[in-house]
This record gives structure tokens, sequence and C-alpha cells, in this order.
């Protein structure tokens, strides 16, 4: 059979242990004070003597009598008697006691427990702004409710980041989709359509579903690293910068690549996933550099950091979006007379940054409209001993470079 539910709690195992043990206490308590007055007193019954009683010499009787001494001993003894039948009683009912303060106390403490679980249970996977919001004073207990409230603000940031995700993926695929279908229906479709006709719609379908498989790509490389599958080994940046222009910089224009790097820059990390986000900052230089431009990459230390910069001469970004330029899938809106940077999937930039801060480092930009931009990202170095955060200027620009 199974035990009832109040048998099983925590609360009941509370009692248990705060009642045994103020009942043991007081128990010895009572122990020691008995033998300590038994020690103390020397308690022992009356012995009856008797005495001839004699009257005019003649014995008429006899009484029963005894010591002075005997009567303090004989006190004592009935003293202690009724010592041992006292606690004897009072042994039970302060054990019902202990009970019922165990009880009262074990709640007490259980108290905050109780509100954890009553969140914990009433949060659910789609509404996760409640908080426990503990009150009282800074215990275990707090520390707990405490935790967990942060533990819920990570869990409600990542579920509204992965809704955002899905989101604005499902928006990017809308599109080409949409272009797909059209010129299916429109033109490949149509049985009049002209040869013409119909090799500009398949050149418009094929440029749907490569902007498509590239978001796909991208997609995948984000939750790749939000899996944390990294492969972490000793990293040359230098290196990596040079294979990332070997295998990323395809201009379909005239475009010049220059590398001003150094040897020697050392960190841990995955090199596969570095080459990747160099590779989509020159991606995203090729795409914007004006025909005739130069793309920089450079490498660099600044005590304890590594930068990697990769520099345009593309038409800039406005201040008020540069802080924005790394999010998912933005799109800078241009005002009047104002270029802005676009992107093909609005991933290559957050998937850079993702990669940069996976590695414990942090990304930067720097730019002017008209003035090209800049991309620093900023690694620690392998042989990193302090804390301090990376320099917050632009690297390339502070550097003197002899070409």
């Amino acid at each position: 059979m199974r035990r009832p539910e109040v048998f099983r709690s925590i609360r009941f195992r509370l009692t248990v242990i705060y009642s045994t043990l103020l009942f043991a206490l007081a128990g010895v308590t009572l122990a020691v004070t008995y033998f300590a007055v038994a020690q103390s007193t020397s308690p022992q019954p009356i012995t009856e003597r008797t005495a001839k009683v004699y009257e005019n010499r003649q014995l008429v009787g006899t009484i029963n009598v005894a010591e002075v001494g005997q009567i303090e001993a004989a006190v004592n003894y009935n003293t202690l008697q009724n010592l041992r039948t006292y606690t004897l009683i009072a042994l039970p009912a302060l054990f019902l006691a202990s009970l019922a303060i165990g009880w009262v106390l074990s709640g007490r403490v259980l108290r905050p427990v109780g509100a954890i679980a009553r969140t914990a249970r009433d949060i659910q996977a789609t509404d996760l702004k409640r908080r426990i919001r503990l009150q009282g004073p800074r215990d275990e207990l707090r520390d707990l409710a405490d935790t967990i409230d942060s533990m819920l603000d990570r869990i409600d940031d990542a579920f509204r980041a992965q809704r955002q995700l899905i989101d604005d993926a499902s928006h990017e695929l809308r599109s080409p989709l949409a272009i797909i279908r059209t010129h299916l229906d429109a033109t490949l479709n149509d049985p009049d359509a002209t040869g013409e006709e119909r090799r500009r719609a398949t050149a418009i379908v094929d440029r749907a579903t490569t902007r498509m498989s590239r978001l796909v790509e991208d997609l995948l490389a984000t939750a790749r690293r939000d899996a944390d599958a990294m492969t972490d080994t000793d990293v040359e940046l230098s290196a990596v910068a040079r294979e990332a222009g070997e295998e990323s910089f395809l201009p379909e224009r005239p475009l010049d690549l220059r590398y001003r790097t150094s040897e020697g820059l050392h960190l841990i990390g995955d090199a596969d996933a570095l080459r990747r986000a160099v590779g989509n900052l020159l991606s995203n230089a090729v795409r914007l550099a004006p025909t005739g431009s130069t793309v920089t990459v450079a490498t660099g230390r600044a005590g304890s950091w590594l930068w990697l910069a990769v520099a345009d001469q593309g038409p800039g970004i406005a201040a008020r979006d540069l802080p924005r330029v790394f999010d998912r899938f933005w799109r800078g809106a241009a005002g009047a007379g104002e270029v802005v940077r676009e992107r093909r999937t609005g991933l290559g930039l957050a998937i850079v940054r993702q990669i940069v801060e996976s590695h414990g480092g942090q990304v930067a930009a720097f730019s002017e409209p008209g003035a090209g931009s800049t991309f620093v990202l900023w690694l620690p170095a392998a042989d990193r001993t302090d804390e301090d955060p990376p320099p917050a200027d632009d690297p390339l620009a502070a550097q003197s470079w002899t070409t």
C-alpha cells in the first residue's frame, strides 16, 4: 500500500526531524535532572523502629519512631517519586507539542518553496512573463528563487528570439516562393508563352531558388552555432583571414583585395566557423563595394585581444543604424538622398556576431555614409590573462601600415 501523500512530503520529514530532536533534547534534560536530584538528595524510604513506652517504670506499650535524618531522606524520596511520575506524564505531552511545533516551523520554512512551486506550475512554454520575485531575507531560498527568475529570463529571451527567427524566416521565404509560383503559373505552364518569356521566367525562378538556398544555409549555420557544436583548436588568425579571402572573394566585377596582416596571432577556436565569419564579411563587402575599389583584410593585436578587420569603400552606414547591423533580418531604411546597406538574407552579419561571441569575442562596425565601412572582429588571444574589454576604436584606422 502506498503511504498517504502527507507522509511523503518534505514538510512531514522536517516535522519528524524537528520533533525528534526537540523530544530527545527534552528527554535528556529531564533524565539528567532526575539523576542529579537523586544523587544530591540520597532519598530512601523510612526504616521503621519500635520504641517501648514506660509509665511509672512499667511497660505500657510500644510506638513507631524515626530519626530526623531518615525523615528528611523520606521526604526527598517522595519528591523524587513525584518527579518521576510527572516526567513520565510530561514526555508524551512534550512529544505531541514537539510535533505541532515542528509542523508549524517546517511550514514556515517551506513557505517560499511553495511559492516557487506554484509559480513554476503556472508558467507555461507559451507564457514566460511571470516571475517568482521572492521577498524576505537574502537566504538560500531567496538565492534559489532569484536563480530561477534569471533562468526564466534567459529562456524567455531564447523563446522570443526563436519565434522572431521563425517569423522572419517565414517572411523571407514567402517572397521567393511567391515569385516562383507566379512565374510557374503565368509563364512556364502557359503553352502560348514565347521562348524569350520562358527564358526570362527561368532566370527569375533561378535567382529566387538561389536566394532560398542561401537563406536555408544561413539558417542551418545559425542553428549549428546555437547548438554550440564547435571544435576548438589552436588557430592562427592571419591564416584564417587569407584562407577566407581565397575562398570567398569572388567578385563579378573588377575589385582589388588587399591583405594587411600580422603573424603569430594565435587563439583557441573553430577555424571553420571563423573562416565562415570572415567569408560573410567579404561577401558583404564584394556586394556593396564600387567597381574598381579596394577591399582590405587586416589583422593585428591590441593588448590581450586579437582583431580582424574587413574594410570596403562602399556607400557606408548611417550612425543610427550601426547598432543594428548585426541583428537578424535587419533592413536599413533609406532616407532622403541616403544610401544604406542591404543584405541578401539578413543573416550574414548576425551569423558573424554569433560565431565571434561563441568564441568569447565581440563585433564592432565603423562607418560613415559615403566613406565606406569597417567591420572588426575582436577575439581573445590564446595567452590572454586579463579581463579587460577590447578597445572601442577602429584598429584599422589607428594602425600605420607600409604597403
